[in-house]
């Protein structure tokens, strides 16, 4: 599956969103969410790697070492027992697992980075071994995302919409169509950081180059395969890599983050397009020894 990767990495991603809801809150009536003290919309994590997971599993196709493990209407038990199948537990012996080899823990956790893309890449709370009592603990991920949040607030805007389709007959002779709403950002850019660490990626999970090199595609393309009427014209705009030259780095984050600008032009006071905003890298805040790669 490739080398292990030596380096740590920093990246920013610009997506955009049209006549579509991002990521709906629940507590709000399932509206795009948005900081209420300062009116940027928001884009959950959590979001963002069910995108990434779902390119990855349309590409490989369960390929060794690419399986999902959080994935949706699967229990997670289901993805355990192929640990159980591997090492050759019998369920009723498996009480007695941890007993017999003090080791178990890690050999399953080992397992686990090996075979599931998302748990080497993202990390996973591995508690769920029911059958032997098992604790594998929280594997830490090498890949972290924080929250996306758009670069100017937001509006959210409720469209009320009809249905010519009548539900029941009983209603059929009462009125001719059907009310509905959805809830819409007419334009939002959005911005996510991440952080990519070659510690972790050692001496936890053996994340390879050729799985962040997968991991780069699964974030140009998150939104590709995932059209929806619901979430509108999403694209992934701009995809800025800064890659250290040594597994500790080189330079704080926020440094490498700084040195991205982006800002809507001058002329514009209602952004409705990418071509609307202004992206300015001032690489003379970038380390020399740090590299600047754009994938888009």
């Amino acid at each position: 599956m490739g080398e292990v990767i030596k380096n740590r990495y920093e990246f920013v991603v610009l997506f955009d969103v049209e006549n579509g809801n991002p990521n709906g809150d629940p507590d709000a009536g399932n509206m795009p969410r948005v900081d209420p003290e300062s009116g940027y919309g928001l884009v959950t994590d959590v979001c963002l790697k069910r995108k990434i997971r779902n390119y990855v599993e349309i590409a490989k196709e369960e390929q060794e070492g690419y399986k999902i493990y959080i994935k949706e209407n699967i229990p997670l038990n289901r993805s355990d027992n192929l640990a159980y199948e591997y090492l050759g537990i019998d369920e009723k012996k498996a009480k007695n697992l941890k007993k017999n080899d003090p080791e178990a823990d890690k050999k399953i956790r080992d397992f686990m980075c090996t075979n599931f893309f998302d748990i080497r890449t993202f990390g996973a709370v591995m508690t769920t071994f029911v059958k032997a009592s098992l604790n594998c603990g929280q594997v830490r991920g090498p890949v972290q995302l924080g929250f996306a949040r758009s670069v100017d607030p937001i509006v959210s805007q409720e469209v009320t919409i009809t249905r010519v389709a009548i539900t029941t007959e009983k209603d059929a002779g009462n009125k001719s169509t059907e009310m509905g709403r959805k809830n819409i950002v007419p334009y939002g850019l959005y911005r996510v950081e991440g952080y990519i660490s070659a510690n972790l990626a050692r001496k936890v999970t053996g994340f390879t180059e050729d799985d962040l090199e997968l991991l780069w595609d699964a974030i140009i393309n998150m939104f590709e395969h995932d059209h929806s009427a619901a979430r509108g014209k999403m694209s992934v705009r701009e995809l800025i890599v800064f890659k250290h030259s040594k597994e500790l780095g080189d330079c704080p984050a926020y440094k490498l983050f700084d040195a991205v600008e982006v800002k809507k032009k001058e002329d514009v006071t209602y952004p409705r397009k990418y071509q609307d905003y202004k992206l300015n890298i001032h690489e003379e805040q970038i380390p020399e020894t740090v590299e600047l790669i754009r994938k888009i």
